[in-house]
């Protein structure tokens, strides 16, 4: 009998045999174990699986998720904001029930000699304001809630609904002073210089 191999020589060393590829990874054997009736070792890999390297490793588990780290810092950011938003929406939606106090407030931080002719007119917009500013706290929490969970990038959230709700809400505070003539044509007069 010849020992010749139909394969060609490798460039680097020579071809082990199954038993010393066995050793030298440390798996025992699918084969005999399973003629023996014992399941081969769960969690490692069969021998005749083909795979990169010479070191065994613990097969991976079947996941639907990718493992995403865990970042404490956008956590504590995306928190403070959610915080700083709720003390916001707590502070400003009462002053927004109010549009006449609110209206006065604006027009004497600027510098505007005006009043609302009807300031009452004006109160459904402050409650669409502060239902706006509130509602917007709401869904932001919710979602940051939920990509927080999914551990992904969360801070930014809170940051864009903060500053989307606030823009919503402050231009349906401005509608009633828009639809009092004289309180805009103060305004703008003040405003244009």
């Amino acid at each position: 009998m010849s020992d010749i191999d139909p394969r060609p020589r490798p460039q680097y060393g020579e071809y082990a045999t199954p038993e010393e590829q066995r050793a030298r990874i440390a798996q025992p054997d699918a084969t005999d174990a399973l003629s023996s009736g014992v399941a081969p070792q769960a969690g490692m890999h069969d021998a005749s699986q083909p795979r990169g390297g010479s070191a065994p490793f613990p097969a991976e588990p079947a996941t639907s998720a990718v493992a995403r780290p865990t970042r404490m810092a956008d956590r504590v950011i995306t928190l403070a904001l959610l915080a700083y938003g709720l003390v916001t929406v707590l502070v400003a939606a009462p002053q927004m029930l109010d549009v006449g106090a609110f209206a006065q407030t604006m027009f004497q931080t600027l510098g505007v000699d005006a009043q609302l002719a009807d300031p009452e007119s004006g109160r459904g917009w402050g409650v669409a304001a502060a239902t706006a500013l509130a509602g917007g706290w709401v869904l932001t929490a919710w979602l940051s809630w939920r990509s927080l969970a999914a551990r992904r990038l969360t801070w930014w959230i809170p940051l864009v609904g903060g500053i989307l709700f606030n823009f919503v809400s402050g231009t349906l505070m401005v509608i009633p002073i828009m639809n009092d003539p004289a309180a805009w044509e103060a305004l703008q007069r003040t405003v244009s210089g």
